[in-house]
This record gives structure tokens, sequence and C-alpha cells, in this order.
């Protein structure tokens, strides 16, 4: 399965350490990391799927593929900018969400409309939104329950 990993450019440590054991368990449990590509939770989730001999996906908001982390195996340039915010949810079969700013907070609200199950950890609030966001409390829960709702729905 393709998991897009979504979270904040700039990053505290102790975010990038969870970012990183969410990459770490993703390719543990053989799926395919996408993500934006650059830097922060990106480059930590990246960094953790190659430690476990994972694959990564970088959907770059630029032409040059030369911009992604030194961990991404599969770079996608745009050119879209911030629209590129779209095509990183739709790309994953589920999604999963450590903290981040605006940009998170826009691919959360694409995962909605794409009906990509989401997974929440420590991130926005948007209970008010018609957006299904299961919350978790650390990497290894957050990739049993997208596994859980992506076997949940039909012809997945």
């Amino acid at each position: 399965m393709r998991v897009s990993v979504i979270g904040g450019g700039s990053i505290t440590d102790a975010q990038a350490n969870q970012a990183e054991a969410v990459g770490r368990e993703l390719a543990d449990h053989g799926h395919t990391v996408v993500c934006g590509g650059r830097g922060g939770t990106m480059e930590a989730v990246c960094r953790g799927a190659k430690a476990e001999g994972g694959t990564t996906i970088g959907i770059l908001p630029d032409v040059n593929r030369d911009d992604a982390n030194e961990y991404v195996d599969i770079p996608i340039v745009t050119g879209l900018g911030h629209a590129r915010n779209a095509l990183v949810p739709m790309n994953g079969d589920a999604v999963i969400a450590p903290t981040g700013g605006v940009g998170t907070l826009s691919e959360i609200g694409f995962a909605g409309i794409y009906d990509r199950p989401t997974v929440g950890l420590d991130t926005h609030d948007v209970s008010a939104l018609e957006i299904d966001l299961e919350i978790v409390a650390t990497p290894a829960e957050a990739v049993v329950a997208v596994e859980t709702a992506r076997d949940e729905i039909p012809n997945s």
C-alpha cells in the first residue's frame, strides 16, 4: 500500500523523531511512503523508511528533481507550488498526518475530498469539519490504523 505522510516543512527534533518512526513503521509493514519530497516531516519520514529498506516517493512543488531530499527514491516534479498539496494525499491509499502548518491542513482537506482514510498524530483539530480523521498516539498505532481503515473499504 502507498501511504501519504503529510506534515510541516519546519519541525522540532521531537517531531522529526516521530516522523522518522512513522517511516520506519511503514517500511517494516511493507508500505511505500508518499510525501512532498522536501525537508522537515517529509525528510524525516523518508529517512526512517530508507533506514528499514523502504521505498519513498516525493511529489515536489517545483520543476527540479534535485530539490528532493536525499532519501527520496522517486522524485516527481510538478511545477505547481503549493497546488501540489492536492497530489500528495491523492497518490496514497491512506494518509498519516503528523503536526504541521496550513499546508498540512490543506492536505488533510484534500485527503477528505479524495476519501482517503486519514490518521492524525499530534495534528490539527478538524472535528468541526466533515473529515473522518482518526487520532492516535504513536507511530505504530498510526500504521495499524491506516491498514485497518484501508481493509474496511470495498475494492481497495
